[in-house]
């Protein structure tokens, strides 16, 4: 083969799938020092066929719909623009703004999605899983097809994918094959105020990783994020924000003991019994109650039998099985009651909510440095997870929340969640970054980077 051939075989490899790319390339860097006949033929068919391959993705983009009703759809043309302009944009939207779902269509749109996978990540499995059959759903396909997902112990993805929603954690888990991601083109790190370990990973390796690649586009989205802050961790990314499709929602304080009363208090499942009771006085409508966990779940839903003869008590967590999920994303004749934990709060929209019990708790994982314990305990959760709480019932009409707990107690509580870099064993989260290959965490680009007191005592406790 000629020198002009060999040139004309790295003019056509530009035109490849880009996850094929840098490995045809390196095949043909070493064709070049020792070229054989029957090598360069195999590498020649092997580009046609990448090449190929990708102009068959052009034409499989479909030409999507964007519902009038959501507020991100009015934006779309905004949405897109900016995202051909920065390699990073924040996409800040309330509850019910649409994000989720439509964010990877606005992509589609502005001519993602060919080069590689527009890569859609999410804090937890059940709504990577609802999420990517919506998506398959809006777009006319089957999941599996132009849209799939992977989660721990599930994969129905492959590079026929034009979008592939996952875990965060199955992104991560990724980078430990292929450190540049080179099988996407764009990606999307939804609900990052959750500001887990895993999404504080994700936002510093990729604010390494986007002085490499020029080509990766990064759309950060969330409900309630400090978006100042994470945009100046990105060089100052340039900020949408989307309104929320919120109807008003009546707060009503119902405290389990009153500040004035000497009775007895209520314990949890009486106080959720009694503002159930209350609820049903102002008319029908499926009731979506907080729980700090499974087994608080569990309990209520026993203390609840008395109600079964005319609703529908489904729990709702992150480990519960696929079918029974289901259940609770296809409203049936009667009235439901849904016990769910904080997965319900963002990451997932329950159809059908009018009314939300919130019990002011979650359970969070927190370390002790003084005793060098992690212990998962009960807290109460911050003022900005009880206003997405009530906000999920303000969505296809006016809704009521009925908080568990008084005013005063609501005001003082801390305004955000502490990320979780800030909360746990850095033992732990060190070796965890040297088994994904992050490096050392003192030099790693966290967002709120931890104590170095705690980071010794990480080594230290190693």
């Amino acid at each position: 083969m000629t020198p002009q051939q060999l040139h004309q075989l790295e003019q056509e490899l530009r035109d490849c799938w880009q996850a094929d790319y840098f490995r045809l390339r390196a095949r043909l860097r070493r064709l070049k020092e020792n070229p054989r006949q029957q090598q360069i033929e195999r590498l020649r068919r092997d580009v046609q066929a990448s090449i190929a391959f990708r102009e068959n993705r052009q034409r499989q983009i479909p030409e999507p719909d964007f519902p009038p009703e959501l507020p991100v759809s009015e934006r779309r043309g905004e949405i897109a623009e900016a995202i051909r302009q920065h390699p990073v944009i924040l996409v800040c939207g309330e509850t019910g703004s649409g994000k989720t779902t439509q964010l990877p269509k606005i992509c589609l749109q502005a001519g993602r999605g060919v080069n590689g996978i527009i890569g859609h990540t999410q804090p937890r499995r059940i709504a990577a899983q609802a999420i990517s059959s919506r998506l398959a759903e809006e777009l006319h396909t089957e999941v599996g097809g132009k849209v799939g997902y992977k989660v721990r112990f599930h994969d129905r993805s492959g590079p026929e994918n034009l979008i592939k929603v996952m875990t965060d954690g199955i992104l991560l888990a990724e980078l430990q094959q292929d450190h540049w991601l080179n099988q996407y083109d764009t990606l999307i790190i939804d609900e990052a105020h959750e500001r887990s370990l895993n999404i504080d990973f994700l936002l510093g390796y990729l604010k390494r990783l986007l002085r490499k690649r020029r080509d990766l586009k990064l759309i950060i989205t969330s409900a309630t994020i400090d978006a100042e802050r994470i945009a100046a961790h990105f060089n100052n990314a340039p900020v949408i924000e989307v309104s929320g499709r919120t109807w008003p929602v009546e707060i009503r304080y119902r405290p389990l003991q009153s500040p004035d009363s000497d009775e007895e208090p209520q314990d949890l499942q009486q106080g959720i019994a009694s503002a159930i009771d209350e609820l049903q006085q102002e008319g029908r409508g499926d009731v979506l109650v907080f729980l700090p966990g499974e087994q608080e779940i569990r309990e209520t839903s026993k203390a609840l039998r008395h109600l079964r003869e005319r609703m529908d008590i489904l729990p709702l967590y992150a480990r519960l099985p696929a079918a029974e999920q289901k259940r609770v994303f296809h409203p049936g004749g009667r009235t439901r009651v849904i016990l769910a934990t904080n997965v319900a709060e963002t990451s997932l929209t329950v159809p059908g909510i009018r009314y939300v019990i919130d019990t002011g708790q979650a359970r969070l994982s927190r370390y002790s440095w003084r005793s060098k314990i992690q212990r998962l305990k009960i807290e109460k959760i911050s003022q900005a997870s009880a206003n997405q709480r009530a906000g999920r019932c303000g969505r296809t009409g006016p809704g009521i929340c009925i908080r568990l707990y008084d005013e005063e107690d609501f005001n003082n509580r801390p305004a955000f969640t502490d990320p979780e870099i800030l909360r746990s064993n850095l033992a732990a989260v060190i070796l965890q970054m040297l088994h994904i290959r992050l490096g050392d965490i003192e030099a790693f680009p966290f967002i709120d980077a931890p104590d170095p007191r705690l980071i010794r005592d990480g080594y230290r406790l190693l």
